[in-house]
């Protein structure tokens, strides 16, 4: 039982992370019905800023505490994040405005491989290390609930918690804040929102900043989990599964698609796996998502495309 639940605890503080990856598809999907497949390559950009402008600042500033540093390296990547954004906005998008879909597709697949390649060109492209304090050393819980008790990776548990109070940050913002209500009148419906005076330019330059906030923070907490290397992008592929299962246009549906992705994927891969070889952990959330296409293909939480339009 205890090592059942310590996989269990694991799985969702996993999911938890793909959750908040996740959540830029959503953002910005409901804001601009733009599947915006640049998402992994803003987490690697992001990431890549916050570790390199840490290693950077104590040269410029002659600053030491690591706090500060951190702090101050946090603030210039996220307004680098939010230039990307009005860049993106500014040159791309307000110029394929009532484009299809399939165009908007393939204009942020562009915008993946250029950012792919201007930040390696920017910040170089070793292997970077993020320090952000964040605790290694696992702990044990229940131990005298079960013998040897639960093991549970700090690292994973603070990055669990910042995830959640991220997501339940934004949760606040739409819903109690005047820009919140706007970007949600604007999700429901632009042609009305635009009627009553929102700008759509200004909400999809907001979205687009917030989906880059969200990429910073998953990208520092995975960077600090794995380095910071691009291979980290592909941890975003892990969000496509989740988006489709939660729903292209649902906040809860990213939360609660990505703790059934991480559950399931380390239940399946300890339980399973020994039986079928292994790697299931790989491929198990795609599996999960062709199904939900084939069955339900606007996921548990999220409405139908054609009802959108």
């Amino acid at each position: 039982m205890g090592f059942f639940l310590e996989t269990l605890i694991g799985g969702l503080m996993t999911g938890m992370l793909y959750s908040l990856v996740a959540l830029g598809f959503v953002l910005i999907f409901k804001a601009s019905g733009v599947f915006n497949f640049a998402q992994g390559a803003m987490v690697l950009f992001a990431a890549l800023a916050m570790a390199r402008f840490a290693e950077w600042i104590p040269r410029w500033t002659g600053l030491s505490g690591k706090l500060a540093v951190n702090l101050l390296a946090f603030l210039v990547a996220m307004a680098l994040m939010v230039a990307v954004a009005w860049l993106i906005q500014k040159l791309v998008l307000s110029r394929l405005v009532n484009q299809e879909g399939i165009t908007l597709l393939m204009a942020t697949l562009g915008i993946t491989y250029f950012l792919d390649g201007f930040g390696q060109t920017l910040f170089g492209s070793d292997i970077y290390k993020i320090d952000v304090g964040l605790p290694k050393d696992p702990v044990f819980l229940m131990e005298q609930s079960f013998q040897g008790g639960v093991m549970v990776n700090q690292e994973d548990l603070a990055a669990a918690l910042i995830a959640a109070a991220l997501v339940a940050a934004l949760t606040l913002f739409f819903r109690f804040t005047g820009t919140g209500r706007a970007l949600r009148a604007v999700a429901d419906d632009h042609q009305a929102a635009q009627s009553i005076g929102i700008p759509l330019s200004r909400i999809w330059v907001i979205v687009w900043s917030v989906a880059g906030f969200v990429a910073l923070v998953a990208g520092i907490i995975w960077g600090s989990k794995l380095g910071v290397q691009f291979s980290l992008s592909l941890v975003a592929l892990k969000a496509l599964p989740v988006v489709i299962l939660g729903g292209l246009t649902s906040v809860p549906g990213a939360i609660i698609g990505g703790l059934i992705i991480g559950v399931g994927e380390k239940l399946s891969e300890i339980y399973l796996g020994p039986a079928l070889g292994g790697g299931i952990e790989i491929w198990f959330a795609y599996v999960l998502a062709l199904v939900f296409l084939l069955l339900r293909p606007q996921g548990l939480f999220g409405e139908k495309i054609i009802d959108r339009v």
